[in-house]
């Protein structure tokens, strides 16, 4: 492979997030089931599964109906074999499909941002302003649901809020004392693109909010976007510690 030159270097900013799909965690008896119905060499029947979790039927088909309206399995009608209503078929859901239905609500949601983006843009005095407040709503939201507790020490709950940060997709790679972070992806890449004074604003908000939240100083969180080759850079110490560039 010939090397880069400069006219072919890596764009500045990040790429957009990998699309992901949440599903509702399972219980330990529903994770069993799931692992028996992901052992079987092809779709079974609810009486087969029985047999061999050693489970009674109604209990089996309970955890498959749980298993099939969260996405973790599918269901499909047999071939009818005399009287009566062919029976179900089950099987463990196929990830590229998954995958599929991923893409298909990302874009959905990606669409929807990047309109609420720009009717912002348009319609406020002060959308950087805004757009901060609505961010930090929104960590503040985030932080609480997450069920995270405030962390002993400033770099523990930046450390927090870094993971939070890869939980939403932006796959942040962050150095030893979480201080400088790079944000590899963006879950709304086009929209950031078009209306930055919002939608960079929105996550620095969050983040802000965040770090409150989780017991560090947000005073010198600070967002660059775009700043980088692949990458924005977000800058999560105090001002009054905060280390030159070198």
């Amino acid at each position: 492979m010939a090397p880069l030159t400069s006219g072919d270097a890596p764009p500045k900013g990040p790429l957009p997030a990998r699309p992901r799909r949440r599903r509702p965690p399972l219980t330990r008896a529903r994770a069993a089931v799931l692992q028996r119905l992901a052992d079987q060499p092809e779709p079974c029947r609810v009486a087969a599964l029985a047999a061999v979790t050693r489970q009674h039927p109604n209990t089996v088909r309970e955890h498959l109906d749980v298993l099939v309206a969260d996405g973790y399995a599918t269901r499909v009608a047999a071939e009818p074999d005399g009287r009566g209503r062919p029976a179900w078929l089950y099987a463990v859901v196929d990830l590229e499909d998954v995958a599929d239905d991923a893409v298909v609500v990302a874009r959905e949601y990606a669409g929807l941002a990047a309109t609420l983006a720009a009717h912002l843009a348009r319609s406020s005095a002060n959308p950087a302003e805004e757009s901060l407040e609505a961010g930090s709503a929104w960590g503040h939201q985030l932080a609480l649901a997450s069920g995270r507790e405030p962390a002993p020490n400033a770099t523990a709950a930046r450390r927090q809020v870094v993971a939070m940060l890869d939980e939403l997709g932006f796959e942040p790679d962050a150095d030893a004392r979480a201080g400088v972070v790079r944000l590899r992806r963006c879950p709304l890449l086009e929209a950031a693109h078009e209306h930055p004074e919002v939608v960079c604003n929105v996550h620095l908000g969050l983040v802000r909010a965040a770090l409150e939240e989780l017991g560090a100083d947000a005073g010198g969180a600070a967002l660059r976007p775009f700043s980088e080759p692949g990458a924005c850079r977000l800058d999560l110490l105090p001002r009054r510690r905060r280390e030159p560039d070198v």
